[in-house]
């Protein structure tokens, strides 16, 4: 049987997890700490609300990129059926350059139905305390987030969320603000 691999937000495989976040202060990286924007050029807006209950595949932060200014870290996740344990320990993801590739040997549902239930999630801390606990979440763990789908502007970049579950490709993840962060298992892969 073939192997089907599907690429989304940049989504589509490998666990590569650092949690080791640059020690980035200044004015500019105020959204990353959980701040109010205050560079010149920088606003946050928000889009709509977000929630829900997330299985994390992986994780993935960043410090050098452009966008390490607002979303230090990425979350790959798997919701809805694909966050039952069973499910999730048979997806194998990667992300690299905020993207995600994962796959699976046998998809229980649709390809299109399957892609709606994995995603990779740009995380923007809403606030200080967030931006400590988004670095306390680990593979394995069913998160319930909530917060909201922002778009973020500085100077020439603008960073705007997908609003739908159904967009892959560039431009199809989250650019998720999370203000409130519950564990509900710990490390159940």
């Amino acid at each position: 049987m073939p192997v089907l691999k599907h690429w989304a937000c940049g989504i589509g495989l490998l666990v590569l997890a650092s949690h080791s976040f640059a020690s980035n202060s200044g004015a500019e990286y105020n959204i990353a700490n959980g701040l109010a924007p205050t560079a010149q050029g920088q606003s946050i807006s928000t889009l709509k609300s977000f929630q829900g209950d997330f299985r994390i595949l992986s994780t993935k932060s960043y410090t050098h990129d452009e966008q390490a200014k607002f979303s230090p870290i990425d979350y790959a996740v798997s919701w809805g059926m694909f966050a039952d344990p069973y499910f999730a320990r048979q997806i194998t993801v990667r992300q690299y350059d905020r993207f995600l590739n994962w796959k699976m040997k046998t998809l229980p549902v649709s390809p299109q139905k399957a892609m709606q239930m994995v995603s990779n999630m740009h995380i923007v801390p809403a606030t200080p305390n967030i931006a400590q606990q988004i670095k306390q979440v680990r593979r394995g763990d069913l998160v319930r987030l909530q917060g909201e789908l922002v778009e973020i502007k500085d100077r020439d970049l603008v960073w705007r969320s997908s609003l739908t579950n159904t967009d892959v490709g560039e431009g199809g993840c989250e650019l998720f603000r999370v203000k409130s962060i519950q564990w509900i298992e710990r490390k159940a892969l």
